[in-house]
C-alpha cells in the first residue's frame, strides 16, 4: 500500500500509486466534443472555479440557516459540493457513499470501498474516508448496529466543527439513521431544501459548461434527425440520442420520453418498440445529463415522413410555440413565482391537457423551483422571487382532451438582469 495525497495535505491508503490525471473529470469530454465546441467558438469552463463557487454556495447556505454541517447522500448533491462521482445511478438507490460539509470546516468524502482514487483530482476535498454503509443491501440484519456506528462518526464531526451547534442537514436518511443521530443529540434539518437553494443560482463558469453540454446535445439530436424516418422504432431512435450524448462526454439520461402518433397524447409515454408511421408527430424530451454533469432539458416535436402537417397538427404546433415564446418574455428578476404563473399564457384546461408545470429550474438535473399553473397553485412559495443567475426551463405540452396527437416544446434560459437569455438553440421547425 502507498500513501497518496488527497486534498489539502490529507492522505488516504491506496492499493497502488494512482495518477489523478486519469480521472474522468480531469480527462474531460474529449473528442469529438472539443473540436465541435472549438468550431462553434465556445469557451471551456474553468472547473476549478466552478468547484470553489459551488462549495461556497453550500457553506453560505449552511451559515444562513444556522446549521453546523450537512451530510449529503444524493449523488447529485455530492457532485455539486465535491465534484466527486462514483456509480451515479447505482448510488442513487444504494447509499454507499456520502460527504460531510461543515459550514466552517472541511469537506470530507466517505466513499465506497477502495474508491479513494476517485476524489484524488480535487484539492477542495480535505479528507477521504471509507463509508460506513448501512443500507439494507449491504447490512442486512446488522443494519441497526451499522447505523449507530455511522451516526457516532457523524456526531463526532458535528461536535468537532460545530461546537455547541448540533444542527445537521441531511438530504436523504432512513429511520434507523435518524433515530441513531437523535439519540446522540443531533437535530436533523432538511438537507434537500438547503441544497436546492444552494444550487439555484449559477456562476458564469457553470454557464460555459452548460453551453458546451447544450451544443453536444444539439449534435446528438442532429444524429436522431438523420434517422427519423418512417419504420424506425421509438426505442431505436431514442438510442441514437443516448449514444451520441455519451460519446460527447455525457453521463446518462434521466427519462426515456419519446413517443409518436397516438402515443403522444396523453404525455409521458416512455419510448417503445412501436415503429413510427409516416405522417405522425414524434415528440421527445431530452432530460439528459450531459458534458460536465450538466442537465440539458429541451423538447421538440417533428412530423415524420411528410412535409405537410394536417390542420390539427399545425394548430397544436402553433399553440405550443406561442405559449413558450410568450412566457419566456415574462421572466424578470424580482418577480414572484406566483406572479410569473398568473401572467403566463395558458390554454383552457377543460379543453387541453398541459405539462406538469410552466417553468422549472435546471442545473445538474431538473431543480427547484417548479412553477405550476394558477388554477393549481397552493400557498407556500408565494413570496419566492426570480433571481438573476437562475436557469429555467420554459415548458409547453398541448394535447386535446378529446383525443388526437400532442405537441411538446421546451426551451432552456438563464435569467439576466434585463430578462431571459435563451441558451438552447435547436431549430423548432415541425417538418424535417
Amino acid at each position: 500500500m502507498t500513501d497518496a495525497k488527497i486534498g489539502a495535505g490529507q492522505t488516504a491508503k491506496m492499493p497502488y500509486r494512482y495518477d489523478a490525471a486519469l480521472n474522468m473529470h480531469v480527462l474531460g469530454p474529449g473528442e469529438p466534443a472539443l473540436s465541435e465546441w472549438r468550431q462553434a467558438g465556445l469557451a471551456l469552463p474553468d472547473m476549478a472555479a466552478v468547484r470553489h463557487y459551488r462549495l461556497q454556495r453550500v457553506q453560505a447556505e449552511l451559515r444562513r440557516r444556522d446549521i453546523a454541517a450537512a451530510v449529503l447522500v444524493d449523488p447529485l448533491n455530492i457532485r455539486y459540493a465535491s465534484d466527486s462521482t462514483n456509480m451515479q445511478l447505482w448510488t442513487s438507490h444504494n447509499a454507499a457513499r456520502y460527504c460531510f460539509v461543515a459550514a466552517d470546516g472541511p469537506l470530507i468524502v466517505f466513499d465506497y470501498h477502495d474508491c479513494e482514487h476517485l476524489s484524488a483530482h480535487n484539492p477542495l476535498i480535505n479528507e477521504i474516508r471509507p463509508a460506513c454503509s448501512w443500507f439494507y443491501f449491504s447490512s442486512g440484519e446488522r443494519l441497526d448496529g451499522n447505523a449507530k456506528t455511522w451516526a457516532a462518526e457523524i456526531a463526532d464531526l458535528v461536535q468537532q466543527y460545530g461546537g455547541d451547534n448540533r444542527r445537521l442537514a441531511i438530504d436523504k436518511i432512513n429511520p434507523e439513521g435518524a433515530e441513531a443521530l437523535t439519540a446522540l443529540g443531533i437535530a436533523i434539518e432538511n438537507g434537500e431544501a438547503l441544497m436546492e437553494h444552494a444550487r439555484m443560482v449559477k456562476c458564469e463558469e457553470e454557464l460555459k459548461a452548460m453551453r458546451c453540454a447544450i451544443h453536444a446535445c444539439d449534435s446528438a439530436i442532429d444524429v436522431m434527425r438523420q434517422h427519423a424516418h418512417p419504420g424506425i422504432s421509438e426505442n431505436r431512435l431514442w438510442a441514437h440520442l443516448h449514444a451520441e450524448n455519451i460519446v460527447r462526454g455525457g453521463e446518462w439520461i434521466e427519462t426515456r420520453i419519446l413517443a409518436a402518433g397516438p402515443r403522444t397524447n396523453p404525455w409521458f409515454q416512455e419510448s417503445s418498440s412501436r415503429p413510427i408511421q409516416a405522417g405522425e408527430l414524434m415528440a421527445f424530451d431530452t432530460d439528459l445529463i450531459g458534458a460536465y454533469g450538466c442537465c440539458v432539458d429541451i423538447s421538440r416535436t417533428w412530423l415524420i415522413g411528410s412535409d405537410r402537417p394536417t390542420a390539427a397538427q399545425q394548430i397544436l404546433y402553433d399553440m405550443a410555440i406561442a405559449q413558450v415564446q410568450q412566457n419566456l418574455t415574462l421572466i424578470r428578476p424580482g418577480m414572484t413565482w406566483r406572479e410569473l404563473s398568473e401572467k403566463s399564457l395558458i390554454y383552457c384546461p377543460d379543453t387541453y391537457l398541459h405539462y406538469s408545470c410552466l417553468y422549472h429550474g435546471v442545473g445538474l438535473c431538473d431543480e427547484y423551483p417548479s412553477v405550476t399553473f394558477p388554477h393549481l397553485w397552493k400557498s407556500g412559495d408565494d413570496n419566492n422571487r426570480v433571481e438573476a443567475g437562475m436557469m429555467l426551463c420554459v415548458e409547453s405540452y398541448v394535447g386535446r382532451r378529446d383525443g388526437g396527437e400532442g405537441m411538446k416544446y421546451e426551451e432552456q434560459v438563464i435569467v439576466r438582469e434585463n430578462g431571459a437569455e435563451l441558451i438552447s438553440h435547436y431549430p423548432i421547425g415541425l417538418t424535417l
